[in-house]
């Protein structure tokens, strides 16, 4: 899955840059674009190169209406809370639902989970196209030259029509369970009903589980924690790995750097299988799969910070 990223394709393009929302606003279309890859071997000469300014107005209005705060105002963006609840009917989220049927132990239990309304939109998006559950950060994006005179005009007048309705709006937001999103969605949208889902970033390997780290991890969950972690995996696929966390910031790095608070040392297979909730931490460590040498509670913390 996601072999290309169209967006940074795009930006060394020269269609556009990524505003503060993630996505490419175009300076004429704004983000009210479509984005598609041609991929070759060939050698093909070319003038693009990236264009010298960023459209995005920095307006902070996607801050705003994004119900799982995901933009937060100092530009930090939360992937996993984004995908966890906008990507609901695409990819993670049906793997999450499909488990959810197959743990059912009869069509209440089902019904307990999920009501007829939730079970009839994943049906729509199988049959005619997933569909986002908040794209509120491309609607209510006025840059643009097509776009942003309505909000010249009047903005306060623009706020009322296109933000409020979306913050306002009554719905339920897809959310893990211990995640920045879940503490935010309660905080800052109190009448918006939240539904805990299982992980939807899951990997299948090493390279996944150390490559996916910035993606899913939960910076306000990591306050006051300061911690230099050194993985050594074994096994089929062996690899070594540091993973710092500091100032609400994270870092990998390849091989073993610095000198660590924690030494994780695991067969990579035993590895995956507990992140994907597969197997248990004591096992593992009785079973000497996983080893640990510094302080477990720092294992703890560490699970904290990527609850995804």
């Amino acid at each position: 899955m996601w072999v290309i990223a169209h967006k940074p394709v795009a930006v060394a393009a020269g269609l556009g840059r990524m505003g503060i929302h993630r996505n490419v606003i175009r300076p004429k279309f704004g983000n009210f674009i479509l984005l598609g890859t041609v991929v070759t071997d060939l050698s093909i000469e070319h003038d693009c190169a990236p264009i010298d300014y960023n459209p995005c107005l920095e307006c902070k209005l996607c801050v705003a209406a994004c119900p799982t705060g995901a933009i937060a105002p100092d530009g930090h963006f939360d992937f996993s809370a984004c995908y966890t609840h906008n990507y609901r009917e695409f990819m993670g989220g049906f793997s999450d639902f499909i488990e959810t049927i197959a743990d059912a132990k009869s069509a209440h239990a089902y019904r307990q989970k999920f009501d007829d309304a939730e079970t009839v939109s994943m049906w729509q998006s199988l049959a005619y196209g997933p569909n986002y559950k908040a794209a509120y950060c491309m609607a209510v994006c006025p840059a643009g030259e097509d776009v942003i005179g309505v909000y010249r005009a009047d903005k306060k007048t623009f706020l009322r029509a296109f933000v409020d309705p979306l913050k306002e709006k009554v719905e339920t937001i897809y959310v893990k369970r211990g995640s920045d999103a879940e503490a935010y969605v309660g905080r800052r949208f109190p009448h918006k009903r939240i539904k805990h889902v299982g992980a939807v970033l899951r990997p299948t390997n090493v390279d996944g589980f150390l490559g996916g780290l910035r993606n899913v991890f939960q910076r306000n969950k990591s306050e006051g924690l300061e911690a230099i972690y050194h993985f050594t995996f074994t096994g089929a696929r062996p690899r070594q790995a540091t993973v710092m966390i500091a100032d609400r910031k994270l870092r990998v790095e390849n091989g073993l750097v610095g000198k660590a608070d924690l030494i994780v040392t695991a067969d990579s297979e035993t590895r995956i299988r507990f992140l994907r909730k597969e197997t248990s931490l004591p096992w593992a460590l009785l079973g000497r799969r996983i080893k640990l040498r510094g302080d477990p509670r720092l294992l703890i913390a560490f699970g904290k910070c990527f609850p995804a």
